[in-house]
């Protein structure tokens, strides 16, 4: 249906793409897997007409064709779900599923109820349940995905490209987005799938195309492939093991969280987390893991409980005295709630501590490219220069410059939501190994995933949540994924083995 020959793209002199071949066919689920800073994310923005090849040719059922911008994309038949939302927060759900393709009534007016109908519809496929009407403004980021599937959903495409779809969802609306791609492709549309996740790569496409360093390295069938194999083709080496975690031993308590509560979120949730210790918190998509960190953090405000720090109290609601009593929260929505997307690798990555490197009140160049660089080097960010943009990086690159910031302000307890969403699997191994060596130094960790086997390889305790209260306290000897798992759908509350009262 679609290919690529010889496609190269460059960026000043940063080469995103370098003579890339893809073939897409049609009635086939094709994956394309590598690290962050390999050339995915442009390879789609130039299958959705976002960029121009500089070299090379794309074929569009054997003819040349030639996008002028997403428009053109869109009118060939080819819909793109991205990494990263990107809706209207202040227009309703419906009206960003439809922006620029609105049913019209007489008059060329609007027909509203026809386009809350269609996406009640779109809803429905995908079997979630989302208000058409409400504003996007608020919305968690699985339910901004959900929009984002349904907008490319709803354009009926040929070709659906899909940009790690399912970072943010649960295992159930995971198996729901999967069963719709392959109605697509039984129609006969050809879908591209990218993902960190090899267990889902493997599970429903039929070839993967490996690229590295913006080239193409290889194409073969999945079932000639084994996860050990695509590793070595996208980083070029044997990946050490991807769970290294140290033996500690915790010493005394450094987070206390006492009956926190904010009605509507969660209730009475009270845990632990000691230094030297890494504590997960599980659960299904809004269960209120996320809303319990930011409320612990000081950013949304809470109608009961206390939050300690080394025994101090901390005031409700005030971030800034979090931070002083040496806080960190890494967030799940990097976008919105951890950079400044304006601003260079460098500002974002010394913003928490623009006061402690100025001087006399005054921030020297110097002295911030130094401080960003120690951190910005050790996790790898990948960026042409320190004084780029942030959002002109990959999204694993700019997760990788979240953790950098709070990494550099040295936190005494370092809460991580979602840590390696969207990383490949090299880089992925590196922050659990970063993670586990700030517990070994003596840090509390508190992370928050909803990846069964990072929570089952990283925590020494896990913590399970279910609709908004704490539910199960499982030590490391005894959590598997069916305890957790069991507590996490409330299928018998706190009778997960090891669950404490």
């Amino acid at each position: 249906m679609l290919a690529l020959r010889g496609v190269s793209k460059s960026f000043g002199a940063v080469a995103a793409l370098r003579d890339v071949d893809l073939e897409l066919v049609a009635g086939e689920t094709h994956a394309l897997v590598g690290e962050n800073g390999a050339g995915k994310s442009t390879l789609v923005r130039i299958l959705a007409g976002v960029h121009p090849p500089d070299t090379g040719t794309m074929l569009l059922d054997g003819e040349p064709v030639t996008f002028g911008g997403p428009a053109d994309a869109r009118a060939a038949g080819i819909a793109v779900i991205y990494q990263e939302p990107t809706l209207f927060p202040d227009l309703s759900v419906a009206e960003n599923i439809f922006m620029g393709r609105q049913p019209l009534r007489a008059g060329r007016r609007i027909d509203t109820a026809a386009m809350r109908a269609r996406a009640c519809e779109l809803f429905g496929r995908l079997g979630v349940h989302i208000d058409p009407d409400r504003p996007a403004r608020g919305l968690s980021i699985a339910d901004q995905q959900l929009v984002e599937i349904a907008k490319a959903l709803s354009t009926n495409a040929r070709l659906l490209v899909m940009d790690e779809p399912t970072a943010a969802l649960s295992g159930v609306e995971v198996e729901r987005l999967f069963a719709v791609a392959r109605s697509l492709r039984d129609d006969g549309a050809a879908v591209l799938f990218i993902s960190h996740r090899f267990d889902e790569v493997f599970d429903l496409c039929e070839r993967i195309t490996v690229m590295r360093d913006g080239r193409w390295v290889d194409t073969a069938p999945t079932s000639a492939l084994t996860v050990d194999a695509v590793v070595r083709k996208m980083v070029g080496r044997d990946v050490a093991t991807l769970f290294p975690k140290l033996d500690t031993t915790p010493g005394d308590v450094r987070l206390d969280v006492r009956g926190l509560t904010r009605h509507g979120f969660f209730r009475d949730v009270s845990f632990t987390v000691r230094g030297g210790e890494i504590v997960a918190l599980a659960g299904l998509v809004g269960a209120g893991r996320s809303e319990v960190v930011r409320a612990v953090f000081g950013v949304d405000r809470t109608d009961a409980g206390e939050v300690f720090v080394e025994g101090r109290r901390l005031p409700p609601g005030d971030t800034p005295a979090a931070i002083a009593a040496g806080l960190a929260l890494v967030p799940e929505d990097r976008r919105q709630q951890g950079l400044v997307m304006e601003l260079s690798v460098e500002r974002n990555a010394t913003l928490p501590r623009r006061w402690a490197l100025a001087r006399a009140g005054l921030l020297f160049g110097g002295a911030e490219r130094r401080s960003a660089a120690t951190w910005t080097q050790r996790l790898q960010v990948k960026a042409a220069r320190p004084t780029d943009p942030v959002g002109t990086l990959s999204g694993g690159n700019q997760q990788k410059v979240v953790l950098a910031k709070w990494l550099s302000t040295g936190p005494r307890v370092l809460i991580v939501d979602e840590p390696t969403r969207g990383i490949d699997v090299g880089t992925k191994a590196e922050v659990h190994r970063l993670l586990s060596e700030l517990a070994a130094d003596g840090v509390a960790v508190l992370m928050v995933s909803s990846e069964l086997p990072e929570v089952l390889g990283m925590a020494d305790r896990v913590l399970v949540m279910h609709e908004g209260r704490l539910v199960a306290d499982i030590p490391r000897a005894t959590a598997d994924e069916e305890s957790v798992m069991v507590a996490a759908t409330g299928a018998a509350p706190g009778a997960a083995r090891g669950a404490q009262p």
